[in-house]
């Protein structure tokens, strides 16, 4: 299944399956803080646009925090979600239909002083050629020294576990429950198949399951750094989570980069 018909079809579930109140607890001090860093202590605003923005819930956060914000995804109906989410938040912001590769098509002229690539989003790259010209894309979109950041499973530990299990999320509403699982397989040829097990019931009927499946490029922590810096970044941090633990390669769940774009 290709990433955007997969995010299609999970968007609907979305919402279900983040706690978006302890996540962006969690990440916002994080991200307003490495963003705010780019005000150079002057009274600008500073622009954002979140490449992967999902249903936008990052994007309302970081508006709320006063930075001018914009998302761009692949999925039409993750758009479409967005774009309720921030109208009923009380935001009019600007979204397009827009996947890893096509930002700098989509935007023209207009470039932004940070750029977000959240939630294990890059890995859906799955070919070199792609991964580069995302990487190009995303810096020709940044100004001069503008930020990105990155964030990807820690690949390197899964790898090395074989760890194929996340943990599971459930949500309830009224008298119906979610319960939702991910996990990957192994492939031969060294990539990953992400999978998500979705089993929904309505109160004592038996629950009714479906699974959604997507291909994951594994990138580990060198190659990810390495093909930053040929696409002109520099200023690379390594971070093992959104709230700025330190990356711990056999350890930390998460691989956390941020980078500026070089002159």
């Amino acid at each position: 299944m290709n990433n955007e018909l997969m995010y299609d079809q999970f968007s609907d579930d979305y919402d279900r399956f983040v706690n978006w109140e302890e996540r962006l607890k969690y990440e916002i001090p994080f991200l307003s803080s490495e963003m705010d860093s780019l005000k150079k202590g002057t009274n600008q605003s500073v622009s954002i646009l979140d490449a992967a923005c999902g249903t936008g819930h990052h994007v309302i956060a970081l508006k709320n925090h006063g930075f001018d914000v914009a998302g761009a995804d692949i999925s039409a109906k993750m758009v479409e979600i967005a774009q309720r989410n921030t109208h009923a938040a009380g935001f009019d912001i600007p979204f397009k239909k827009a996947g890893f590769g096509q930002l700098a098509e989509s935007y023209g002229t207009e470039m932004f002083d940070g750029l977000l690539c959240l939630g294990n989003s890059l890995p859906h790259i799955i070919e070199d050629e792609a991964l580069s010209s995302s990487l190009a894309d995303f810096k020709t979109v940044l100004r001069p020294n503008g930020k990105l950041i990155i964030q990807n499973r820690n690949f390197d530990n899964v790898l090395k576990t074989s760890n194929r299990w996340m943990d599971p999320q459930t949500f309830r509403e009224g008298s119906k429950t979610w319960i939702f699982t991910r996990f990957y397989d192994f492939d031969p040829d060294g990539m990953i198949t992400f999978n998500i097990l979705i089993l929904s019931s309505k109160e004592a009927e038996p629950f009714k399951q479906s699974v959604i499946s997507t291909r994951l490029r594994p990138q580990r922590m060198t190659e990810l750094t390495k093909i930053l810096k040929k696409s002109g970044f520099v200023d690379i941090q390594l971070y093992g989570d959104l709230h700025g633990s330190a990356f711990n390669v056999d350890k930390s769940g998460n691989l956390v980069i941020t980078a500026r774009a070089a002159n």
